[in-house]
């Protein structure tokens, strides 16, 4: 309750406004937006028949049913939308330290702001968020350009060359992911992908200017703000809809898993689910690893 608490009253004080979406949704607002081949949809959602025979889920995230009801409650009139929820969700995993089948999540997204600023607001609220909890000293904020669509583009083609080089060295989850979705091969825990994920092309050799640009705006608001931050270049996010900032405040305090707050810029996913060329960003964190920290 603390962790919520606080929270809640300073996203609040950057004018954030709390909403409460459903506990279970279609299963397609999870599945088409997560992607086929992401480990949520693959591995770790609940889903059930209901008695009419639709296919429903709990949900495993947040930004997914908030962005549904973004668009089902018409709230594209009043750009930009800040929202926040804290809330249980939902997945079928082996459970880890500070990670339950049923976790709590607190969260936030800022939907209608194409620009730089919205990326420092949103880390700068983390941060604040974090530093509130008394973990100022524990946390590194890692961040990451994952560029344009162009620049992406770019990137996944010197990728999968690299990796189709190095098939053989792969594991069988990293094979099946080479075709669909290539990027989700970085994020493998297995050694023998670690190994060769290693000599990997870099994202940020495949950055156009616009995109080097757009980032370098980003840290330096952070530096105005004085928040320490280390370029990762590994850092990625899966899914298609990502695009520019990447991010993860991560501590060494937990064990291997170091992440308690992760986010990154959407522009792709209004988009995606029906409701026009909406930018968005925002983040989320497992409250029960922050009670732990």
């Amino acid at each position: 309750k603390k962790v919520i608490a606080t929270g809640s009253s300073i996203v609040e004080k950057y004018g954030f406004e709390e909403i409460e979406t459903p506990i279970f949704e279609f299963t397609e607002v999870f599945s088409r937006n997560l992607g086929d081949t992401s480990d949520i949809v693959t591995k770790e959602m609940y889903c059930f028949e209901d008695r009419g025979g639709e296919s429903l889920t709990l949900r495993p995230e947040g930004t997914a049913g908030v962005v549904r009801a973004f668009i089902s409650e018409g709230m594209q009139q009043n750009l930009p939308v800040k929202m926040y929820y804290a809330g249980p969700m939902f997945r079928y995993e082996r459970p880890q330290k500070g990670r339950q089948r049923q976790f709590t999540q607190f969260g936030v997204e800022l939907l209608g702001v194409e620009t730089p600023q919205a990326d420092i607001e949103v880390i700068a609220m983390a941060y604040e968020f974090i530093e509130s909890l008394g973990l100022g000293g524990t946390i590194t904020v890692e961040i990451n350009s994952l560029g344009d669509k162009a620049s992406r583009d770019a990137y996944r083609e010197k990728l999968v060359a690299y990796l189709k080089a190095n098939y053989d060295r792969l594991s069988e989850d990293s094979k099946a992911r080479l075709d669909k979705n290539p990027l989700r091969v970085l994020d493998s825990k297995e050694e023998c992908d670690k190994a060769v994920i290693a000599d990997a092309p870099l994202y940020q050799d495949s950055l156009n200017e616009a995109s080097k640009s757009f980032f370098n705006q980003v840290l330096q608001g952070l530096d105005n703000l004085n928040i320490k931050y280390r370029v990762n270049n590994r850092l990625v996010r899966g899914l298609d809809y990502y695009s520019h900032t990447v991010f993860e405040l991560t501590t060494d305090k937990l064990g291997a898993q170091g992440t308690v707050l992760a986010g990154g810029r959407y522009d792709g996913l209004v988009e995606q689910m029906g409701g026009g060329q909406v930018p968005g960003i925002g983040w989320a964190c497992g409250v029960e690893r922050l009670s732990m920290l």
